[in-house]
């Protein structure tokens, strides 16, 4: 739980650095140079907490395999909530079904443990 806490912060700092400058008021007039090196810093503390959580959770016996799959999905949730309430877009259909097809995938690469075999296999 620890891992998945640490994950999910270090995504909200992450979407703010790359996402965050197409519409908030805090970035808006300043040159392309100054903007990076805000990103920057906002990204300092996503790696202050993603560096922890892969350690955590690589410690407690995840694989580097589960530990990027669930990232991921935890980088997709956060974004649409970012999408959502900061860009003012919304969730389509086809990004939808595209976002349960990754949820799928992190059931696979959790469900089992790596070697055994597969659902209906011998």
């Amino acid at each position: 739980m620890k891992t998945i806490l640490l994950l999910t912060g270090s995504n909200i700092f992450m979407t703010l650095a790359w996402y965050g400058q197409l519409r908030m008021k805090i970035f808006e007039g300043k040159s392309l140079w100054l903007v990076i090196l805000m990103a920057w810093g906002i990204a300092f503390f996503e790696y202050c907490l993603q560096v922890p959580a892969n350690r955590i959770g690589y410690a407690q016996g995840m694989s580097g395999y589960q530990l990027k799959i669930i990232q991921e999905v935890i980088t997709l949730v956060v974004f649409v909530g970012f999408a959502w309430l900061v860009l003012g877009e919304k969730l389509t259909w086809n990004y939808a079904v595209s976002f349960a097809l990754i949820l799928l995938a992190v059931y696979f690469a959790t469900a089992f443990k790596p070697g055994s075999t597969p659902p209906g296999g011998h």
